[in-house]
Protein backbone atom coordinates (compact mmCIF):
# COMPACT_ATOMS: atom_id res chain seq x y z
CA UNK A 1 0.00 0.00 0.00
CA UNK A 2 1.34 3.35 -1.54
CA UNK A 3 1.84 5.62 1.37
CA UNK A 4 0.88 9.52 1.52
CA UNK A 5 0.71 12.42 3.73
CA UNK A 6 -0.76 15.61 3.57
CA UNK A 7 0.38 18.19 6.10
CA UNK A 8 -0.85 21.54 6.99
CA UNK A 9 2.22 24.13 7.54
CA UNK A 10 0.46 27.42 7.24
CA UNK A 11 -3.66 28.09 7.03
CA UNK A 12 -3.11 28.19 3.18
CA UNK A 13 -0.26 26.09 2.32
CA UNK A 14 0.26 22.38 2.53
CA UNK A 15 3.25 19.96 1.84
CA UNK A 16 2.47 16.19 0.35
CA UNK A 17 4.93 13.72 0.93
CA UNK A 18 5.22 10.32 -0.07
CA UNK A 19 3.44 8.34 -3.53
CA UNK A 20 0.81 10.45 -5.14
CA UNK A 21 -0.87 7.04 -6.63
CA UNK A 22 -4.31 5.37 -7.12
CA UNK A 23 -3.43 3.53 -4.09
CA UNK A 24 -2.57 6.40 -1.76
CA UNK A 25 -5.37 9.16 -3.30
CA UNK A 26 -8.42 7.04 -2.70
CA UNK A 27 -8.44 7.89 1.15
CA UNK A 28 -11.23 11.14 0.88
CA UNK A 29 -9.73 12.37 4.02
CA UNK A 30 -6.59 13.88 1.62
CA UNK A 31 -9.52 15.63 -0.08
CA UNK A 32 -11.54 17.40 2.80
CA UNK A 33 -8.36 18.93 4.31
CA UNK A 34 -7.71 20.67 0.96
CA UNK A 35 -11.37 22.30 0.70
CA UNK A 36 -11.95 23.64 4.13
CA UNK A 37 -13.04 27.79 3.48
CA UNK A 38 -9.37 28.84 2.37
CA UNK A 39 -9.61 31.44 -0.31
CA UNK A 40 -6.32 29.96 -2.29
CA UNK A 41 -4.54 26.45 -1.49
CA UNK A 42 -1.16 26.29 -2.26
CA UNK A 43 0.49 22.24 -2.19
CA UNK A 44 4.63 22.02 -2.50
CA UNK A 45 5.06 18.82 -4.13
CA UNK A 46 8.72 18.95 -3.46
CA UNK A 47 8.72 15.75 -0.88
CA UNK A 48 6.35 13.58 -3.47
CA UNK A 49 8.45 10.55 -4.45
CA UNK A 50 6.14 8.90 -6.96
CA UNK A 51 3.01 9.95 -8.98
CA UNK A 52 0.67 8.14 -11.62
CA UNK A 53 -2.55 9.33 -13.62
CA UNK A 54 -4.54 8.47 -10.57
CA UNK A 55 -2.43 11.18 -8.75
CA UNK A 56 -2.34 13.86 -11.08
CA UNK A 57 -6.33 13.10 -11.40
CA UNK A 58 -6.77 13.50 -8.16
CA UNK A 59 -5.00 17.03 -8.17
CA UNK A 60 -6.98 17.81 -11.07
CA UNK A 61 -10.29 17.34 -9.13
CA UNK A 62 -9.10 19.21 -6.12
CA UNK A 63 -8.53 22.16 -8.66
CA UNK A 64 -11.65 21.91 -10.25
CA UNK A 65 -13.55 21.48 -6.86
CA UNK A 66 -11.82 24.66 -5.82
CA UNK A 67 -13.01 26.34 -8.40
CA UNK A 68 -16.27 25.96 -8.45
CA UNK A 69 -16.11 27.30 -4.98
CA UNK A 70 -14.10 30.37 -6.50
CA UNK A 71 -11.15 29.63 -5.28
CA UNK A 72 -7.42 28.49 -6.41
CA UNK A 73 -5.40 25.61 -5.82
CA UNK A 74 -1.72 26.29 -6.89
CA UNK A 75 0.98 23.44 -7.25
CA UNK A 76 5.35 24.36 -5.85
CA UNK A 77 7.80 21.90 -6.79
CA UNK A 78 6.28 19.98 -9.06
CA UNK A 79 8.18 16.70 -9.58
CA UNK A 80 9.55 16.08 -13.30
CA UNK A 81 7.46 12.84 -13.26
CA UNK A 82 4.58 14.95 -12.32
CA UNK A 83 5.17 17.12 -14.99
CA UNK A 84 5.99 14.84 -17.72
CA UNK A 85 2.34 13.81 -17.00
CA UNK A 86 0.40 17.31 -17.14
CA UNK A 87 2.25 17.59 -20.54
CA UNK A 88 1.35 14.08 -22.33
CA UNK A 89 -2.50 15.11 -20.64
CA UNK A 90 -2.18 18.49 -21.79
CA UNK A 91 -2.97 20.13 -18.30
CA UNK A 92 -1.03 22.13 -17.41
CA UNK A 93 -3.01 24.85 -17.67
CA UNK A 94 -5.24 23.71 -15.51
CA UNK A 95 -2.61 24.92 -12.41
CA UNK A 96 -1.12 28.20 -13.94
Amino acid sequence: MSKLSLQQIKPQHFAIAGELTRYSVADKRLSEQLVQGLEQVEIDLSEVTRVDTAGLAWLIQASSQLQRQGRQLQLNHIPEQLHKLMQLGQVESIFE
